[in-house]
């Protein structure tokens, strides 16, 4: 309710009103990747908000993927146990099997935390989401840095998922295939569209002539 933040000076948002109900996959839109990963970054408390507030409901548990990951492999761990600080079941066969579905077994679940390329970081920041049992996901650009099969992979499981998800990506097939809530930030405020597509969303109409409006400041 309310949310209004500024950085360095300039502003991301002002006076956000936002519901978001159980089962919502809501893709964020915009022409500024920065404003998405703030409101992201706001809802997941790493900063906070100039004015406004937000509460989850208390049956929610949540795992954000960060646009920018490098802070979570400045480490020495290898792979096993970087994944085992994050999973409260700590054999290692358990966390292993969590490497595997992101494609890392035998001895590349032993490679140092610190020398993975971006990709490999990609994965492992999915396994980590995949411990938490989370049901809802904040995801900020998910698919840079993967392959098309990684992609697909991740997007049909996004579909499958019967939690929320609030999420980014400028893929146009993913976000048209995983989310059923567009909404677009804009300088002037906010289009919010329900059970739709993104191509639903950027040929309606309506909904051209107001997104025009609310960049026309």
């Amino acid at each position: 309710e309310g949310l209004t933040k500024s950085l360095e000076g300039e502003l991301m948002f002002k006076g956000l009103d936002l519901r978001v109900d159980k089962g919502d996959k809501i893709a964020f839109l915009g022409s500024m990747d920065r404003v998405k990963s703030t409101l992201f970054q706001i809802l997941m408390g790493e900063i906070t908000p100039d004015q406004g507030s937000f509460k989850w409901g208390v049956s929610t548990i949540r795992a954000y993927f960060p646009r920018e990951n490098r802070k979570y492999f400045e480490t020495s761990l290898d792979l096993v146990d970087w994944l085992r600080q994050f999973s409260k079941e700590k054999d290692e066969n358990f966390v292993r099997g969590f490497l595997g579905r992101m494609l890392f077994s035998g001895e590349e679940s032993l490679k140092k935390a610190s020398v993975l390329s971006g990709g490999e970081r990609v994965r492992c920041m999915l396994a980590r989401m995949m411990l938490s049992g989370a049901n809802v996901l904040i995801m900020d650009e998910p698919t840079n840095h993967l392959d098309l099969e990684s992609i697909t992979a991740l997007n049909q499981g996004l579909e499958k998922f019967q939690g929320t998800v609030l999420f980014s990506s400028h893929d146009h097939q993913f976000v048209q295939t995983v989310a059923n809530r567009i909404i677009e930030l804009t300088p002037l405020g906010m289009v919010d569209c329900r059970e739709t597509t993104l191509d639903e969303f950027l040929t309606n109409p309506e909904i051209k002539t107001k997104r025009a409006r609310l960049y026309s400041s």
